[in-house]
């Protein structure tokens, strides 16, 4: 078991929720086309923030399931609505954008919203981007290691100077705006790679654990092998987050029987896209008492979420709500139930530990 006295009196606790744009339905069935999805975005962020929850994030993704193409645009319109509440990507596909343009846009966004901005940045689970924007997978890793080499530079808010392989040198050249607190909030996601952790350590980055399956217990000796690679590169303690999905309700049963439909079609298509194995309502049940789905009553979600925020040390939990076409009223009554309800459980719970 890892000793996370020390982290939790170093880092505050964190409540968010997270979402990839999923088109959502209305009461009656009837999906919303892509501009008022879009809108409805800017309403599930203001609600989070009334909800009392601490971050929204939106992730990048480019199909028409999920057309959150540009999520920055959407959240400086919530950050026009909001007043605390953090706002930051979930993810922002680094491989296949240009970094100087990815500080750019979350300085702005930092600069609308007082300070409140952060980006999480990732290689790309979902590879839509790269031929959108004319770059080759073969190139994967260059890209990304590159990038967020240059990334790092960029974050000093000093001249940089970097040359590589992936975009033109730089020599001595000042990008702006700066942000408010001189150096943007940056996470990485990490699915569970010991080079990407490291390698997360090695720039002085927060570390995301997008656990989107099996037991979180897996990620213990990831969680560990952050803190003493961030040690051993003589960086000050790093906050460790967690990303994953679910879905909460009025109780365990409701909140099954609203998520498991779509979890299943879901999952159906992730099996064919990208070698997912078959899903089961058996496995299904499984996952929600073991594995990483946190889908169920405030009660039974907050226990879960405790639970594996101690396992892992972690300081930051973020829901992935949503799924499919799901109704809005389902998923704004999830947003409510999680901010008022499971957030003020976790934040005891775990406050207790300092």
């Amino acid at each position: 078991m890892i000793d996370s006295s020390k982290t939790y009196e170093t880092h505050p606790i964190v409540i968010g929720i997270d979402s990839f744009g999923d088109i959502t339905s209305n009461d009656e069935g009837r999906p919303l086309d892509q501009p008022e999805n879009t809108r409805a975005l800017v309403d599930e962020g203001v609600l989070a923030e009334a909800s009392g929850l601490d971050f929204f994030g939106l992730g990048e993704h480019h199909i028409e399931e999920m057309p959150l193409s540009a999520p920055d645009l959407v959240l400086a319109v919530v950050s026009a609505r909001t007043s605390r509440i953090r706002l930051g990507s979930a993810v922002t596909v680094l491989s296949s954008d240009d970094p100087v343009r990815v500080f750019q846009r979350y300085a702005t966004l930092d600069a609308l919203s007082n300070g409140r901005a952060e980006v999480i940045l990732g290689r790309g689970s979902s590879t839509e981007s790269f031929p959108l924007f004319g770059f080759e997978l073969a190139d994967y890793g260059r890209l990304f290691e590159e990038k967020l080499e240059l990334f790092a530079e960029l974050r000093s808010e000093r001249p940089v100077t970097w040359s590589g392989t992936t975009r033109a040198a730089l020599s001595g050249l000042q990008v702006f705006p700066r942000t408010t607190s001189g150096a943007l909030p940056t996470w990485i996601g990490v699915g569970g790679s010991p080079e990407s952790i490291v390698r997360t350590a090695k720039y002085g980055f927060n570390l995301m654990l997008a656990i989107i399956g099996g037991n979180p217990a897996r990620f213990t000796r990831h969680a560990e092998l952050f803190r003493q690679a961030t040690a051993q590169f003589g960086h000050g303690a790093r906050p460790v987050g967690v990303h994953s999905p679910g879905h909460v309700a009025a109780t365990d049963e409701q909140a099954a029987e609203q998520y498991w439909p779509l979890y299943e079609t879901f999952m159906l298509q992730e099996r064919y896209e990208r070698g997912f194995p078959p899903i089961t309502r058996e496995l299904f049940e499984h996952e929600r008492q073991y594995g990483s789905l946190y889908v169920g009553s405030p009660e039974t979600v907050a226990r879960k979420i405790i639970k594996t925020m101690r396992l892992l040390g972690a300081t930051r939990f973020d829901l992935k709500y949503g799924m499919g076409p799901m109704p809005r009223s389902h998923l704004m009554e999830n947003i409510r139930l999680f901010g008022t309800e499971v957030a003020p459980l976790v934040r005891e719970a775990l406050a207790s530990r300092t």
